[in-house]
């Protein structure tokens, strides 16, 4: 697979996103967190990851300003709250306002709480209207997007969840591959819980590789698109630098074979 920082991944409306991201959970919304973000665009990031939760969208909109790069090349992706289900449109525009932009262009369903089909009735009016050029979801089970695709003629055009080697969820991977609904994954490196994992380390040396490039890399070659969230300057560089090595087939293998299916965050089937 020969890809580059500036590669994207053709969704199903044949928009187009960026394969790798910066993801912005838990940056603090002050003038440190801004030049993280700034930092991240001027190394060559052009996707950037926020939430209406993580409170620090107006980072993101300043940073996009003050890097001078074009609109237009850069990415944006918030979400919707659990809280804000009963005025979707409200919530919509309260975070275009924060970001300070004329339109988003992923707006997704942050958890599937128990109103999530009512809302994506929103969402698409929202999408028609040109206010987002993409929607989706995040934390949808493959129970949570049957359902919905039975309701609805505008499928997601994304499915953000956990995934990393520990949390192979190769049974969804499948689902939205086949239903070409695009997975990304965030907390890509597991909150930092096991970049000391032996595997990791081993695999990592072999390729002159840190276990968060091993696992970066181990994602975009299933074909998933990541969006590490880091404030560290040179960890947002690093991060950035799997663009150049492959990972072979038996190593693949090796790190599937890793999953334990657990989870830094919340289980989807347990959330309202």
């Amino acid at each position: 697979m020969e890809l580059n920082k500036n590669s994207k991944f053709k969704l199903n409306n044949d928009k187009e996103i960026p394969v790798i991201g910066l993801g912005v959970y838990q940056l603090e919304n002050n003038s440190e967190g801004e030049e993280s973000i700034l930092h991240a665009l001027k190394e060559g990031y052009r996707h950037i990851d926020t939430a209406a939760i993580y409170g620090n969208e107006d980072i993101v909109g300043k940073a996009i300003k003050k890097s001078n790069t074009s609109r237009e090349e850069i990415f944006v992706t918030t979400k919707l709250w659990n809280d804000d289900h009963d005025n979707v449109e409200e919530a919509f525009n309260e975070s275009l306002r924060k970001l300070n932009l004329d339109y988003i262009d992923l707006y997704l369903i942050h958890w599937p709480v128990s109103s999530r089909n009512e809302s994506w009735k929103v969402f698409k009016k929202l999408y028609n209207e040109g206010k987002c050029k993409s929607i989706g979801v995040s934390n949808f089970t493959v129970n949570h997007l049957k359902e919905l695709m039975e309701k609805t003629k505008i499928k997601p055009v994304v499915n953000q969840v956990e995934f990393n080697p520990f949390l192979f969820q190769k049974e969804l991977l499948d689902f939205c591959k086949e239903n070409n609904i695009q997975l990304v994954a965030y907390s890509p490196l597991t909150k930092g819980q096991r970049l000391n994992d032996e595997n990791l380390l081993e695999i990592g040396k072999k390729y002159s590789k840190t276990s968060a490039q091993i696992i970066l890399r181990w994602a975009i070659q299933h074909g998933v698109i990541v969006i590490p969230k880091s404030g560290n300057k040179e960890r947002i560089s690093e991060n950035l630098n799997i663009f150049d090595f492959n990972i072979d087939e038996e190593d693949m293998k090796k790190l599937d074979s890793l999953n334990e299916d657990q989870r830094t965050s919340w289980d989807p089937n347990e959330v309202d």
